[in-house]
């Protein structure tokens, strides 16, 4: 199927071409058909197979059809959790519509609200924003939701996991009037989502994208087990020495991040960093610099993480595993994207084995261990067989009690 065969304008099909696409991705062939003749979306697809473009062209198509007949305020509303992931939006977003005369505008926190009130006096067409944001216009009467038609939340899991179910529910409160709702989220399980959805949704057509083997994440994933944090250091300063191009490295606090960050520089690793509460300038600056290749790796915690888009990321390394399963899924889709080939390596000491498990059940793929030459583990992994026996035991005393 091309991008003509799904009834988009010329000048839509014009830039997508300029963006170097030349079909349409599954959940791009499964999302729009349904989206322009105008159902609501619940859409779920891995990360890295074009769901932005899948949300935004059936919108641009929708505003194109249907042209403002006079000046007025938004008429497409798109919602991230993040900023780097609404200025991503809103950088695709110009690209799409580039040959047309729709107006796509921003707004995040971090940005002076000066700018703010200059992007929300234009005639907006699409508008892409943050929550809380977008919230603080609406309470001071700076942002007008009367006017939105279609309103689109982006990665709707990490927006309720960040407590922004409450505000986004008072937005779409605000914009009543609105025809069309669309919801992506990186996965449709749990209560969370599905009670979103329930709650702003109508009758929508439900998408779950398998994407084919070209447009598949191909990550090798492996992990190394270390005995201590001396070790774990060790480790990582050889992979990222010999092994990498770039990498994302993962802490799970801001304090780990700041001495590691002092650790690696001191072994001579260039390395930039996101942590959270970070000004916006220092972000982008850091941002900037790994996207350019200037600096080779960067630190980040998962809450200053979310929402990055980084392409052609070699290595997501795992210094510290994450709390739960599918935030370790989160993480390492910042590789592989597109259909590149990725690689996930996660740093494991003894207290990690349980999440080990848990990412292993959750993903359905084994994680095996490697060894780096000099740099052996001197403990071996902890056994499961003990925990097995333990709760068979404990399964087997519960049995005879309920005799």
């Amino acid at each position: 199927m091309t991008f003509e065969e799904l009834e988009l304008d010329d000048s839509l099909c014009q830039a997508v071409t300029d963006m170097g696409y030349s079909k349409p991705t599954s959940i791009q062939s499964l999302v729009i058909p349904p989206a322009m003749d105008g159902k609501d979306i619940l859409a779920s697809a891995p990360t890295g197979t074009g769901k932005t473009a899948a949300f935004l062209l059936p919108a641009c198509q929708y505003l194109l059809d249907f042209p403002r007949q006079e000046p007025g305020a938004t008429r497409v509303l798109i919602l991230t959790p993040t900023r780097e992931l609404a200025l991503q939006v809103h950088e695709q977003a110009r690209a799409i519509t580039r040959h047309t005369e729709l107006v796509c505008g921003v707004i995040t926190g971090g940005i002076n609200y000066g700018t703010d009130r200059e992007t929300l006096s234009q005639n907006l067409d699409i508008l892409v924003a943050t929550p809380g944001r977008l919230f603080e216009h609406i309470e001071k009467e700076s942002a007008d939701c009367r006017d939105i038609e279609c309103l689109i939340l982006d990665e709707a899991d990490r927006m309720l996991d960040m407590g922004f179910g409450g505000i986004v529910g008072q937005i779409a409160a605000e914009a009543r009037w609105r025809k069309q709702n669309m919801l992506f989220s990186a996965t449709l399980e749990g209560v969370g989502v599905r009670n979103f959805a329930r709650d702003l949704l109508q009758d929508p057509e439900v998408v779950e994208a398998n994407p084919s083997r070209k447009e598949k994440a191909k990550t090798h994933q492996w992990y190394h087990l270390a005995d201590d944090m001396a070790h774990k250091e060790a480790m990582l300063i050889h992979i990222l020495k010999n092994d990498i191009t770039n990498a994302v490295v993962f802490v799970k606090t801001r304090e780990r991040l700041q001495a590691l960050k002092d650790k690696l520089l001191s072994e001579h690793v260039d390395v930039c960093w996101l942590q959270g509460e970070m000004p916006q300038d220092k972000r982008n600056s850091a941002l900037a610099r790994f996207k350019s290749g200037e600096v080779p790796v960067l630190l980040a915690t998962d809450v200053a993480a979310r929402g990055i888009d980084v392409p052609n990321v070699s290595h997501v390394i795992n210094f510290d595993m994450p709390r739960k399963a599918d935030i370790y899924v989160h993480r390492i889709g910042r590789t592989g994207r597109a259909g590149a080939k990725g690689t996930a390596i996660s740093l494991v000491e003894a207290h990690d084995f349980d999440v080990l498990g848990k990412v292993e059940r959750y993903t359905g793929e084994p994680l095996k261990a490697r060894y780096i030459k000099g740099l052996r583990p001197q403990h071996k992994a902890p056994s499961t067989t003990a925990k097995k026996k333990k709760k068979s035991a404990t399964t087997k005393k519960k049995s005879k009690k309920t005799r």
